[in-house]
Parts: C-alpha cells; structure tokens; sequence
C-alpha cells in the first residue's frame, strides 16, 4: 500500500534541517566571509572581486533549471533527490576548501583560480542544494505540514548561519595563528567534516512520498514551458532575489561596518549571533500566524517592518551600539520567518502546476528557489564590491576616506533596504492563498489514490 502523505514524524523534520544546517555552513561563510577573504586575506581587489561574483552567475542560468530538470528524471531505490545528498556531499566539502585555500600565485593566476573554484562551488551547491531543497515537495503533500517542515528546515538553515558567526573567525584565529590564509583553509576543511557527516544524516532517514505519475511522459520542453506559464512560480522567483539580496548586501558588508565605521570588529560575532538567534526564534512563530493569517498577510508584515528598522540604521552613530544590535534584532526576528514561507509557497507552486497540467516537475521548480537564491548572493556580492571601489575603499586601512564611511552607512540601510520593499509589494502579485491550495490538495491527493500513488487514508486525512 502506498503511504500516507500528510504527518511527517519530528524525527524526519529534524534529520530534513541537518541538510540546511550543512548546506548553510558553507553558504553563510560564503555570504559572510568571501568577499573580505578575497580583499583583505587572498589579495585580489574589491571591484574584481565583485565582477566575478556578477560574471560566474550567467552559467547558473542554464545550470540551475538543467540540474532541476535531470534530479526530477532521476530514478533510484532511494528515489529521485535522496540519492544526491549521498553522492555530492563529499565533493561539495573538498570544493569549499579549495575556495578559501590562497595559492601561492601571481595576482593573474589568484584570480584565475578564484574564478575556476567559485564556478564549481556554485556547481556542487546546485547539484546537492536543489535535490535537498525538492524535498520539501515531495515529503509531504499537505500545505501545512510544508509550513511546518519549512519551519525545521530554516531553524537548522540559521543554526548553521549561527555556528557561523560564532565560531568562524575564533577558528581561523585558532588554526591560522596569525596566518589568516591558513586559518579559513584549516577551518572550512572542519566544516567540510561537519556537512558530509550532516548530509549523510538527512540522506538516511527522510523519505519521498509524493511521486508523479507512473504514466507521466514529459520532456524538458514540456516542463520548461509548463514552467514558463506558472505566474506564481515567476512571483516567488523575484520575491526570492529581492529577499536574498538583501540579507546578501547586509550579511557581506557587516564586518566592514564593524572594523571600520564602529571600530570595533570584536562586536562583529556578537551581532551576528544575537541576529541569528532573532531569526530562529521568529521562525518558531511563523507556522502558527501563517494559519491564522495567512502567509501572504504575513509576509507583508513581517517584510515591511523589517525594511523600516534596516532604513533607520542610515542615522546611527558610530556610538549607538545599543540600537545597533536592537534594530538588527528586530529587523532579523521580523525577516526570519519569511524565509519558511516562501520555501513552503514554491511547494504550493509544484502543486499548482501539477492540478493544471498533470505534470509534476518538483525538481524545475524548486531550482527556481536556488537560481534566485544565487542571483540575490551575486547582487549582494557584486554591488558591495563595485561600491566599496567607488567610495575609494582601502583594505587594511584603519582610517577610512569620510566617503568610504558614507558608503558603508548607505550599504548597511538604504541600499539593502530597497530589496525588501520591493519584496513587499511583489508578493501582492502571488494568489495561492490557503482555501485554493486546500482544493488543490484534496483534488491531487483523489488523483493520487486513483492512481495507487497514494492511499485513500492520506485523502481522507487531508
């Protein structure tokens, strides 16, 4: 008999968050730490720097939806994306060190080698990232149960953002001695340990309940169009480069904020880890307001205030550390749980398209999710990089030009705040709301019994 699709054990949620937590290892020391690795520690320039993270994403065009549409064509006994936690992971971990390991180069050659192990992180994070992230669709059929698993999934993706900020530059201090090049080598080879035995964790002990069809003969053109028609997949895909350039811009330019402007990169952990903290504990909310007031209502919320406490940092003083580190919590507590909701609503997307068209294509539109991801960490990478060039920044200078100053205030509010308001608006545009996706469930999940890809159990208990 097939399976029950709608309750997911806690234990299942659990071991799903390891694979965020091991994906956001990575990812949040990328976001956080590269673009000061590459200025200040590897040696090549702000402005070269932030072309590259801007050049190496036109090849995530192609390969984001490419990786997608191969992972949903996949068939294993362990399913169509499980497999690829088991088989990436290992090579995901060795490419993360490459990327903070400093050659001993000519300033060509270190640029050369930055643009070859950049391309192919990004490469191992599409290839187990987009899998990983499929599974949310396919766990589990039920919209609330999605909030929920969603939920688990961002409290491990800020657990690994949280081991991040609290322990990378103690680490590369510990390991480096002084030595900051060995120092972020040594430590992303710990964390390549800590992701592999994490991924490994996920593999084994979640499952795939929701399958397409066992008559379904699509081809990539069949779903890339059906993609293409999918007017809330488009929503989700822009709400989700906005969001992420936002938290891009402000999680790449904090540490510079901190040494240069505070003069005081001490409180740097410190604000992170209170930060993220925030986020977590909103993220505990969010499955509760999205039931009562809907994910879209709460989006809006949740992302204008956000927006407003990031735009008053324009005004602090280097002095104001208090407001500081609250308008950043508030800030991060009100955005945090906008990150579950969004994921949750690309599973709503697959669904959608499967009631419309009788296709499922989990893999391609969740590919989406990690495509705009990218581009969001490229604009947040590239536009730092570009205007720490403009404002005439100088790496290891402790006195800043007064308009390097102005740039760091501008990149720390008004710039990244523009991304969240744009989210705020867009997401008007997104109308899966809780009663149609109710229908939609009910009417796949008969098809599914119809078919014998579910049992009538999971019908009646949706």
């Amino acid at each position: 008999m097939a399976e029950e699709t709608t309750r997911v054990p806690i234990r299942e949620k659990v071991c799903y968050a390891f694979g965020d937590v091991a994906s956001c290892i990575f990812w949040q020391t990328i976001g956080s730490f590269l673009l000061f690795f590459y200025t200040d520690v590897f040696g090549i320039t702000a402005a070269a720097a932030g072309t590259m993270f801007l050049v190496t994403r036109l090849w995530d065009a192609i390969n984001d939806p490419l990786m997608g549409t191969i992972a949903d064509r996949t068939k294993t006994r362990w399913g169509r994306f499980r497999p690829y936690l088991l088989w990436m992971a290992v090579p995901f971990g060795i490419i993360g060190v490459l990327l903070f390991t400093t050659p001993d180069f000519s300033p060509s050659g270190k640029l050369i080698y930055a643009y070859i192990t950049y391309n192919l992180m990004m490469m191992a994070y599409t290839a187990i990232n987009i899998p990983y992230s499929s599974l949310l669709g396919v766990i589990t059929s039920s919209p609330v149960e999605r909030v929920s698993l969603s939920s688990y999934k961002f409290v491990g993706a800020f657990t690994g953002n949280l081991l991040v900020q609290a322990f990378t530059l103690p680490l590369v201090g510990y390991f480096g001695q002084g030595n900051r090049a060995v120092g972020f080598e040594y430590t992303m080879a710990l964390y390549a340990v800590v992701a592999v035995m994490l991924f490994t964790v996920t593999f084994l002990s979640v499952r795939e309940r929701v399958q397409p069809a066992a008559t379904q003969k699509s081809k990539v053109l069949e779903d890339l169009r059906d993609l293409s028609k999918n007017k809330h997949w488009l929503v989700l895909l822009f709400l989700g480069l906005f969001t992420l350039s936002y938290v891009a811009i402000r999680n790449g330019i904090t540490i510079y904020y901190f040494r240069y402007y505070v003069k005081n990169e001490m409180l740097y952990n410190t604000y992170m880890v209170s930060a993220t903290f925030a986020v977590i504990v909103g993220i505990f909310v969010v499955e509760r307001l999205a039931k009562k007031y809907g994910k879209v209502r709460m989006y809006m919320v949740l992302m204008g205030i956000s927006s407003v406490m990031t735009a008053v940092f324009y005004w602090l003083r280097p002095t104001d550390v208090f407001w500081m580190f609250t308008l950043n919590i508030v800030a991060n507590f009100t955005m945090g749980p906008t990150s579950p909701l969004i994921w949750s609503m690309y599973a709503d997307a697959a669904d959608w398209s499967e009631w419309k068209t009788g296709r499922r294509a989990t893999g391609l539109v969740f590919s989406a999710a990690t495509f705009a991801q990218k581009m969001g960490w490229m604009i947040g990478g590239a536009l730092p990089g570009w205007l720490l060039t403009v404002f005439h920044y100088q790496p290891g200078v402790a006195e800043q030009l007064p308009e390097s100053i102005f740039g760091l205030r501008l990149m720390m509010s008004f710039i990244p705040a523009i991304g969240s308001i744009l989210a705020t608006v867009f997401v008007m545009f997104y109308k899966l709301d809780e009663r149609t996706m109710k229908q939609i469930e009910t009417e796949l999940n008969e098809r599914r019994a119809r078919a014998g890809q579910v049992s009538p159990e999971a019908v009646a208990t949706a």
